[in-house]
């Protein structure tokens, strides 16, 4: 658990006994407290049939919102001084002001659902203007606010344990994380002359997200609002990452001993779209490999696992970035992906289990194919080696 969650149960007992949550657009009375009140919103999003029904095993306010109320609690906590500074601006069409509570539930269903604005507003009873400031609000609050959630690990401590669970997955040592991407669609008009920087190969409008993901599906590094186009060892080349670690300012820690004389540094890994280089290590190419490299590939294909089933998840939880977006800013949209990847986040910080019990996908970039980059570089074909070297040792006989 972070640090920033010290202290959640004793704001919301305060929350909760000063009946900060006010009033929904439905009229639930002001006595009734969030927990109440969050439910017959989230009975009410179902009946809308904006949902069909609970997901099995969950409440439905953890159906709609896909998050613990405890998770919803502390995400409130986050943004309160923000959201609350100018509250009387925000109203119903019944006229009444929205709470924090409201407001957060509004930004959150629409980045949720992906709806439209009118289709949220008319959920909510508020106007798409209110559904439009009030998420927006919430996008650069959460940016300020959340960022703690989504950083590089910064001490020995942190990066061993991270280490220690990859190499449990299919036994890559010393290995900090791994890299992919993803498209985030656009729907922009043909006939607008800056859409055709964004055309991708696939004829799509769209913008890219690149993550760097730890075992738990945490996001530990992200660039995006590079045009879809731009081949993913571009994007990386391209990176504040990618210009510490030549730098040696990352992925410089403890160097491992394979056995004597064979040591390896730290490293992370990616697919074929990647270079590989001396802290980058990808899979080998061709087929009918020899067992070593064979079973190498083996490895490193399940331990990259995580980063698919990461980006799924980030898809599948915030649905404002799964599909074509409706003409988007594109000034904001990296911004709104930045704060979607700090709630997915905030959601394994939080210890939260509610999105395990929902279906997912299997594919987070559908339709797309991958560019497969050819760049190598010596140290990292050595390392590579060792690992694969390493890997046979360990073979029964």
């Amino acid at each position: 658990m972070m640090g920033p969650v010290r202290g959640l149960k004793r704001r919301k007992k305060q929350e909760k006994r000063h009946g900060e949550n006010g009033s929904s657009a439905s009229g639930s009375p002001q006595k009734e407290g969030p927990l109440d009140w969050l439910d017959e919103l989230s009975k009410r999003i179902i009946n809308n049939g904006l949902r069909q029904s609970p997901t099995k095993g969950l409440d439905n306010f953890q159906s709609v919102f896909k998050m613990s109320r405890k998770t919803f609690d502390y995400i409130c906590s986050l943004v309160k001084e923000d959201m609350m500074a100018k509250a009387a601006n925000f109203i119903f069409t019944s006229g009444k002001t929205m709470s924090l509570h409201d407001q957060v539930v509004v930004a959150l269903r629409r980045l949720g659902s992906g709806d439209s604005l009118v289709t949220v507003g008319d959920s909510f009873g508020l106007s798409h203007s209110t559904v439009s400031q009030v998420t927006w609000r919430f996008v650069e609050s959460m940016e300020e606010r959340g960022l703690q959630h989504l950083h590089w690990p910064s001490t020995e401590l942190e990066m061993n344990e991270i280490k220690s669970k990859f190499e449990k997955i299919k036994g890559l040592p010393n290995c900090c994380g791994v890299v992919d991407a993803t498209h985030i669609t656009m729907c922009l008009p043909a006939t607008e002359p800056p859409s055709k920087v964004w055309l991708d190969h696939e004829k799509n409008h769209s913008m890219v997200l690149q993550a760097i993901v730890d075992p738990d599906m945490r996001f530990r590094d992200i660039v995006t609002g590079w045009p879809g186009k731009m081949k993913d060892w571009l994007i990386f080349e391209s990176s504040n990452f990618h210009k510490l670690c030549d730098k040696g300012e990352r992925l410089n820690g403890k160097t491992l001993q394979l056995s004597e004389g064979s040591e390896i540094r730290e490293y992370i890994i990616g697919d074929s779209g990647y270079p590989l280089l001396p802290y980058l290590i990808v899979p080998y190419e061709g087929k009918e490999l020899p067992e070593p490299k064979s079973d190498f590939n083996d490895r490193h294909f399940a331990t990259r696992m995580v980063a698919q089933r990461a980006l799924v998840r980030l898809k599948e939880m915030w649905k404002i970035i799964q599909g074509s977006m409706w003409r988007p800013d594109k000034h904001r949209l990296p911004r709104i992906i930045l704060v979607c990847c700090l709630l997915h986040n905030i959601v394994i910080d939080m210890e939260d289990n509610v999105e395990e019990q929902l279906s997912l996908s299997q594919n987070h970039d559908s339709g797309y194919h991958q560019f497969i980059c050819e760049a190598s570089d010596v140290k990292g074909a050595l390392l590579r080696e060792k690992l694969s070297l390493y890997f046979n040792q360990r073979l029964p006989t």
